[in-house]
């Protein structure tokens, strides 16, 4: 039988340890609930906002919100919010789709492939890349991609023109949805890469040991413990590198053309955005019409929230199954 360690006071030592966390833990307890809440109201005072602002247009309009806005005596002014969504959502999809596999890549390279005297200045530099300011992937996709993508555009359209993407007729090049969408899966690689090189470099070194161990080659441990691994980061991720693509204003105000068409040809002139559009109309606006480009906003607030309450669920089912498998 042990006997309890004693202080100078005579009490027992476990007392004192338990009062001193039990000190620390109010505090920082209330300061954490605080912050959760703050942000909720933060969110909540956005929600209200946009509303807000956005009714006015919205019982003003004479037409459908999807399809048109028209407002009369003031005239009308026609454009589909549906479009705009459209387009958000296809350029945005298109670059996750081109940015995605290439982070991943990078990061699988820095975290298990590249020397450590590389790896060091190259994840440096994925890094300073995420900090680029906007406008300047705008500017070089507006001087240089537009104009570089004129002949591929081309060849694309005469030899896969049968898919429904690079179909179309007329116009070929210039500023399409494709050249907005590359500038998009530029901006966002950095983000995905980043983060996905610090999910992998968290991987258990006992499983990749364990695989290198039983013969497994190098690209079989990756595929085997660290991609699973990593996977609900490589979501998250991707999940937040979508958002900073759907909330792209500068950019793609640059690239792209201004049209309200739903199309899905990305090598034609036919692209927009929510948050172009509001970059490009806001400042010649009637109050009205700001109001329907705050309405366009909320559309772009309840996207983004949906998209990302996707990207939970789906995290959250990847954890579960981890769990079953363990």
């Amino acid at each position: 039988m042990t006997t309890p360690v004693r202080t100078r006071g005579g009490g027992p030592a476990t007392r004192r340890a338990a009062s001193r966390r039990s000190s620390g833990e109010g505090p920082f307890r209330f300061a954490s609930t605080g912050a959760g809440v703050v942000l909720l109201g933060v969110m909540a005072a956005i929600a209200v906002f946009l509303i807000s602002e956005a009714i006015p247009a919205l019982q003003a309009n004479k037409g459908n919100f999807f399809t048109e806005l028209i407002w009369e005596p003031n005239g009308s002014q026609v454009f589909g919010i549906a479009a705009l969504a459209f387009g958000t959502v296809l350029s945005s999809a298109l670059a996750l789709v081109i940015a995605t596999p290439i982070a991943v890549g990078v990061a699988l390279f820095i975290s298990h492939y590249a020397p450590r005297r590389l790896a060091g200045p190259l994840g440096y530099l994925v890094d300073l890349l995420a900090a680029v300011p906007s406008v300047i992937y705008g500017l070089w996709g507006l001087v240089f991609l537009v104009p570089f993508l004129k002949t591929p555009s081309v060849w694309l359209n005469e030899h896969l023109g049968w898919f429904p993407l690079f179909g179309g007729e007329g116009v070929i090049g210039g500023k399409t949805m494709l050249a907005g969408a590359i500038v998009l899966a530029i901006m966002i690689l950095p983000i995905i890469a980043a983060i996905s090189r610090e999910v992998f470099l968290q991987a258990p070194k006992i499983n990749e040991e364990a695989a290198l161990a039983l013969g497994a080659t190098r690209w079989e441990m990756i595929r085997m413990a660290v991609l699973p691994f990593g996977r609900p980061g490589v979501i998250s991720a991707a999940m937040l590198g979508l958002g900073r693509a759907m909330g792209e204003t500068i950019a793609v105000a640059l690239i792209f053309p201004a049209t309200f068409d739903l199309s899905f040809q990305i090598l034609t002139p036919h692209a927009n955005s929510i948050a172009a559009n509001i970059a490009n109309g806001f400042g010649e606006a009637t109050p009205i019409g700001r109001g329907a480009l705050i309405a366009s906003g909320l559309v772009l607030f309840v996207i983004t929230l949906l998209v990302n309450m996707g990207a939970r669920m789906v995290i959250a089912r990847r954890k579960e199954y981890a769990r079953a498998a363990a």
